[in-house]
């Protein structure tokens, strides 16, 4: 690849220094040169490729579970179609196909959610019978199959000719490639890298890429950076030709099977990612590791071995070449780390590919460009943004035990509800135990556990399902108690953040979209937006005085909180921000009754009058000092309780023993996600993000737009109020009461597709299912019929521009007994 060596002089300085010659680093290195980013530096610690692009399958299958991530493919497919004209150095690029085959109801329900998303995101799909995936495979067994999805975009790439052209392209245009060149560490300014340290030298530099495949994470650590990455052991077999296969065939998902299979020079590759893998230990790779592979490991594969034979007859006969264990990185959550490092200005990630890093990498390689050139995210990239695990999700025991998890559930079926069941209880709430004995079923969160909800005579079946969910009727229940006595919510994974000296109002009112300047003992509702204005983070904040803040944002929004205020805060500011998430716990009482069970316990005056609607004080419940904040996040009468961990059982206690009289009841996040949707408040990274704008979500009561002082994404929000949103957030209402949507479903009017769910639920309070969605502002029309798919079936629904249940609040705001429902 003409790369220069490692005894050649490296540069004194660059722009950008990229760690790591694989798809992502070239990739990268490719897209910077592309952007007009001078001075760029690629060094790889072997050679180009040598860690896991070289042996990767190099599948490329377009459709993801969002638009965003989606399009990253899109892009990969885009630039691989079109590299070779461009340099005159083959890709191997070939458009075959993908052939994705269901054996199961659920499997097809999955993959029919999977073509309307397709349809949704403009990517061709095509359903087949049985009869007519044997056309396409005449080698497949195809008695068991009850239904497929044909892509005929996707296709199949050479990764090493890839890397090639890439990397012969990025050098016309001025980027340096060193091989052989080990990093040994990294300079900082305070939280800024200013250069890299190599085994032939220092370069100064303003911003490095993080893109070491297996070795990011050994190389993050020399910043002082750690990230949830986990090699694991990935296989597939290769065989001699095969009669029969000739030409190209479709890659062949059988995804029951955990195969995945297609043509390889005349034989087959069958490759695997089976129920639960095998994680490996970085140290027990020889150091000099590339172009290397593991030990063949036939008992592990035989599993495998077996539904190979079954799909495909022909396999018992084959000749085998070889069985290839090469290794993949994997992070705890099956997405990848594409992004700014939280904890560290200048230092970008591009790596934790989950064997979807030549897939992805073309469109991602252009992402984290555009990235790093412009300071931030070209569109909503929050799935893969690596502030959103908590530190602890790295720890080795911990990132060992759910990397192996993780890869057997890549061809999992996309459940709803589905938790992982490794790495578990890292970190757990005040009132665990109270919400065990309480018969909490839990799920997990940025590392906590969480109270997802309450089965205290073991009752519920815990099944998976695209149906109507075994937790149904105790959801149902906890709504109930929010909405005609008292529920209580642990909300303790709620981030907390100080933020504290005199120039605090002054920074928060630069950095926030509404007006921080409200009197000591009020609450806010705010967000954080990009120049773009697009909505960064919402959170409450509570005055507590004059310089004085406490900022209380969406549990795995802590991390990237905190480094989105570290990086806007000047130098001549006087302030300081603290993480006390770990140190307070949050109970919410919710519902009509929840002033009687307060007043029960306390002689603090809990009216209208003198505790009106989001403000905050001090008050003593059942003899502790709480902090009680009057907002409802479930459209009842209620109140969030702040106090210190050792008080948070006995408060929990108190409430629970003393509401015994008022119908009190523990409630989950299930029973707050409905409540919440029927009223059509928004979740961060569901509902709103980077590419949503207050003003498309129906949030510019929060705004300071016309008047106080100027703050970041103002100017986009004026323009855009001058122009008029393009699309608005609706509430969507299915007409059939026995529809299970859970979110992502496409919406159409008149036949045309026009937007898709963001959240989705049973609204216990209107009897029926309901929705949010983004449709374009032209649709957006009170009563417009619509149709939801779910898996290809259509529904008729009904738009409406307002909450399904209470639009204006009354019940929240004044604890009206009256139920105030549009649908009566």
């Amino acid at each position: 690849m003409n790369s220069t060596t490692a005894k050649q002089a490296l540069p004194a300085t660059a722009s950008v220094v990229i760690i790591g010659g694989g798809i992502m680093g070239c990739s990268t290195a490719y897209h910077l040169a592309k952007r007009g980013v001078k001075d760029v530096v690629l060094l790889e610690r072997k050679q180009l490729t040598c860690g896991t692009t070289w042996h990767s399958a190099a599948q490329v299958r377009q459709l993801r579970s969002t638009r965003n991530l989606t399009q990253l493919i899109k892009d990969s497919v885009a630039l691989y179609g079109g590299l070779e004209a461009e340099t005159g150095q083959s890709t191997g690029w070939v458009q075959t196909g993908s052939l994705s085959i269901a054996t199961n109801p659920d499997r097809l329900i999955h993959i029919r959610r999977q073509a309307a998303l397709a349809r949704l995101y403009d990517v061709p799909v095509q359903e087949l019978s049985a009869a007519e995936v044997k056309d396409f495979w005449p080698l497949a067994h195809t008695d068991d199959v009850i239904g497929a999805i044909y892509s005929p975009s996707d296709g199949r790439v050479n990764p090493s000719d890839l890397c090639a052209a890439l990397v012969k392209s990025a050098r016309t245009m001025g980027v340096q490639v060193f091989e052989d060149t080990p990093v040994t560490g990294f300079t900082k300014a305070g939280a800024q890298i200013t250069g890299v340290d190599t085994a032939y030298g220092h370069i100064a530099c303003e911003s490095a890429v993080i893109c070491g495949g297996l070795w990011s994470g050994e190389v993050a650590g020399l910043a002082g950076v750690t990230i949830p990455i986990q090699a694991c052991e990935h296989f597939y077999l290769l065989t001699k030709p095969v009669e029969g296969i000739t030409g190209r065939l479709p890659t062949l998902s059988d995804h029951d099977g955990h195969l995945y299979i297609r043509d390889d020079v005349g034989g087959l590759l069958v490759g695997c990612f089976e129920p639960m893998g095998k994680a490996i230990r970085l140290e027990d790779l020889p150091k000099d590791f590339a172009f290397d592979l593991l030990g063949e490991d036939w008992d592990h594969f035989e599993p495998m071995m077996l539904t190979g034979l079954h799909r495909i007859p022909a396999l018992e006969t084959a000749e085998v070449r070889m069985l290839l264990n090469g290794p993949e990185s994997f992070t705890p959550d099956g997405s990848f780390l594409l992004g700014p490092a939280p904890e560290v200005d200048g230092l970008y990630l591009g790596c934790g590919m989950n064997s979807v890093g030549v897939a992805t990498g073309g469109g991602a390689g252009k992402a984290l460009a555009a990235w790093i050139a412009e300071g931030e995210a070209p569109m909503d990239l929050d799935e893969v943004h690596p502030a959103r695990f908590h530190p602890s999700e790295a720890q080795l025991d911990a990132i060992l035990a759910r990397a192996p998890e993780v890869l057997g559930e890549h061809y999992a079926i996309a459940y709803p509800g589905r938790e992982h069941k490794t790495a578990r209880n890292l970190h757990r709430t005040a009132t665990h135990d109270a919400l065990v004995r309480a018969g909490a079923r839990f799920g997990q969160r940025f590392g906590w556990e969480r109270p997802l909800y309450f089965d205290p005579m073991n009752s519920v079946d815990q099944s998976l399902t695209f149906g109507k969910p075994g937790w149904f009727d105790v959801v149902g229940e906890e709504c109930r108690a929010a909405h005609e006595a008292v529920a209580l919510f642990e909300q303790s994974s709620f981030g907390k953040i100080e933020v504290k000296g005199p120039d605090a109002e002054a920074f928060l009112q630069r950095v926030c979209a509404n007006n921080m300047s409200r009197a000591p003992g009020r609450a806010i509702y705010t967000a954080m937006l990009n120049n773009k204005g697009g909505i960064e983070s919402d959170l409450t904040a509570l005055r507590n005085s004059s310089d004085d803040y406490l900022l209380m944002p969406s549990t795995n929004r802590i991390r990237r909180d905190l480094a989105w205020l570290r990086r806007a805060r000047r130098a001549d500011e006087d302030l300081t921000f603290t993480d006390v998430t770990g140190d307070l716990s949050i109970l919410g009482v919710m519902g009509p009754k929840s002033r009687e069970l307060l007043h029960s316990l306390s002689a603090a005056d809990l009216s209208d009058a003198a505790f009106p609607f989001f403000s905050h004080k001090t008050v003593s419940i059942a003899g502790i000092d709480v902090r009680a904040v009057r907002l409802s996040y479930v459209g009842e009468l209620g109140w969030e309780l702040i106090v210190p961990n050792c008080a948070a059982t006995a408060l929990f206690d108190a409430l629970m023993q003393a509401g015994s009289r008022h119908g009190v009841r523990p409630a989950g996040a299930y029973a707050q996600t409905a409540l919440r949707i029927e009223k059509q408040f928004l979740a961060i990274g569901h509902d709103i993000g980077p590419d949503t704008t207050p003003l498309d979500a129906g949030l510019g009561f929060a705004l300071k737009l016309d008047d106080g002082p100027d703050f970041t994404g103002r100017s986009a929000l004026l323009a855009q109020r001058q122009a008029g949103p393009k699309t608005r957030l609706v509430t969507v209402i299915p007409q059939e009461k026995n529809i299970w949507p859970i979110g992502h479903e496409p919406l159409l009017c008149d036949g045309r597709y026009i937007g898709q769910v963001t959240s989705a639920a049973f609204g216990y309070r209107i009897q029926r299912p309901v929705a949010l969605a983004y449709v374009p502002s032209e649709f957006a029309r009170e009563g417009r019929k619509l149709q939801i798919d779910i898996a290809g079936s259509f529904h008729p629904a009904t738009l409406s521009l307002q909450a399904a249940f209470d639009p204006e609040g009354h019940r929240m705001k004044f604890g009206a007994p009256t139920v105030v429902s549009r649908l009566g």
